[in-house]
């Protein structure tokens, strides 16, 4: 909150800072938790929750606070330490809350006026050592596969619903104004206003962002819109917004980057399909046996691919449809999938799913050998783990030509535009026989007449930073920070 009217001071310490300040300026006293309580008209605990930064007190209990120690509210929001041994309690008690922390299964310490100063520097001392090892640290791309096979598999247990962000995202958006149809870019604006931010487009953002949100200032930096409506920047922008709204702090690890991006992705689907508007929509068209992923699209105006990932996290939850999504490259390679009715996608040694070739029969392959790629299509394909049927569109990305598939088991295929299909194939994938091996014929001829130069993935090479914010370039943000300060800007402008 911004205590400038209240005290004269601009921004405020974080909960543990506070905390300690109340508790130096109590023992410079002479006052007991009992007696400070006292006078203050709160309990012990109350103020022993406040101390610990396990409580931020309202105000009205801060000014009794300052009142009772004889200070004022601007002296307890003061946000330096009260003192070097105050400094280095909280970064104990910080580096002992952290993620890293918790990996390695230690019993805590308490900072407390009993622990000798030369034990709680060097304690402090062997946690920031810790924590920038981490920071040096790289992850391998096995490490980022594990997490992210983690949170899918998580997804699929949850049947991709995460009612707490869906409460959160509707709720916002129809107190910015939203009332049904497409999200406008007035009221994702609206949005940001609320939450004290304002939308400023550049053309010089860091190459290595999408956005990037001066929180000092308020102000979220978007790229200038590539070509009018679509829903990329209101996309973009929301995912900004969700990361104030879901409390997300800095990722220490790649499992909790990847977490959080996936929670800000949720998020902005949420908003831009509020969820009682989009099973309103689906619903209907189930009763009509006309359920189609393009008809999803047009009523909320966003791509295809946000429509059928949407579709996925309401499917399941509402309309009580096991469902897969499948997005694949030109190569058949997936390049991201959901599945909770069965679909045996191919998998890795790992477990992960990215980068592992779908079979030729496949909908979602044979998609990419059409002619007419304009419409969607739809097919039936019979595998060892029963018959699916599917819906395929394909485009064309900033990689090159893209199929993705949404798909159901063939019970539930009654409810699709598109069931009437008479395009069957049948795949006996992961079966090496059913299409990775060549045929017998072609073997016998060409394995010692020919010699393939084999296409490297430089990203193999690749280390990812574990440290904040992998992938982002701080030298290119702050720099562009710096240019963009509010006194060389021109305000905000609307989409």
């Amino acid at each position: 909150m911004d205590q400038r009217d209240e005290t004269g001071t601009q921004g405020t310490p974080d909960a543990l800072t506070l905390g300690r300040r109340v508790r130096h300026l109590r023992t410079a006293r002479g006052l007991t938790l009992d007696a400070l309580g006292r006078r203050v008209g709160v309990t012990p605990s109350v103020l022993s929750l406040v101390e610990n930064g396990r409580r931020e007190p309202r105000l009205a209990l801060l000014r009794g606070i300052a009142e009772a120690l004889d200070v004022t509210v601007a002296d307890l929001l003061e946000a330096e330490p009260p003192s070097r041994r105050a400094a280095l309690e909280i970064a104990l008690d910080r580096a002992q809350r952290s993620a890293g922390f918790d990996r390695l299964s230690l019993p805590t310490v308490r900072p407390g006026r009993s622990l000798p100063l030369p034990i709680l520097e060097q304690l402090v001392g062997l946690h920031a050592e810790l924590a920038r090892r981490d920071l040096e640290s790289v992850a391998t791309p096995e490490e980022a596969r594990r997490a992210n096979t983690q949170i899918r598999l998580e997804r699929q247990q949850r049947d991709n619903h995460l009612p707490e962000i869906e409460r959160l995202a509707e709720s916002m958006a129809r107190k910015a104004g939203y009332t049904s149809g497409a999200l406008t870019h007035r009221t994702v604006t609206r949005m940001a206003e609320q939450l004290g931010f304002v939308i400023v487009y550049v053309d010089d953002l860091p190459s290595s962002t999408r956005t990037v949100t001066d929180l000092a200032n308020g102000r979220i930096y978007l790229p200038p819109a590539s070509a009018p409506g679509g829903h990329g920047l209101r996309s973009l922008t929301l995912q900004a917004i969700a990361h104030r709204v879901l409390g997300h702090e800095r990722p220490s690890s790649y499992d909790e980057f990847l977490r959080q991006r996936m929670e800000i992705t949720y998020f902005a689907s949420c908003c831009l399909m509020p969820e009682s508007a989009a099973v309103a929509h689906l619903a209907q068209h189930k009763r009509e046996k006309d359920l189609a992923i393009e008809d999803l699209r047009d009523a909320f105006g966003v791509t295809h691919e946000a429509a059928a990932q949407r579709f996925t996290s309401l499917a399941t939850h509402h309309l009580g449809i096991p469902v897969h999504f499948v997005r694949i490259g030109g190569d058949g390679a997936i390049y991201r999938a959901y599945a909770n009715d069965g679909l045996p996608l191919p998998t890795d040694v790992t477990g992960a799913i990215e980068g592992q070739l779908v079979c030729r029969s496949w909908g979602v392959r044979r998609a990419l050998t059409r002619r007419d790629r304009s419409s969607e299509s739809y097919q039936y394909t019979d595998t060892p783990a029963g018959t699916f049927w599917c819906s395929t569109q394909t485009g064309s990305g900033t990689t090159g030509a893209m199929s993705l598939a949404v798909g159901v088991p063939f019970a539930h295929a009654t409810w699709f535009r598109g069931r009437d299909t008479t395009d069957r194939h049948r795949s006996t994938c992961p079966d090496e026989g059913c299409c990775r091996r060549p045929r017998a014929a072609a073997a016998a001829r060409w394995q010692d007449a020919s010699w393939p130069s084999a296409r490297i993935h430089q990203q193999v090479f690749s280390a990812l930073p574990t440290g904040a914010f992998p992938g982002v370039d701080a030298r290119e943000v702050y720099a562009f920070l710096d240019r963009h300060a509010p006194q060389a800007a021109t305000g905000a402008t609307d989409e």
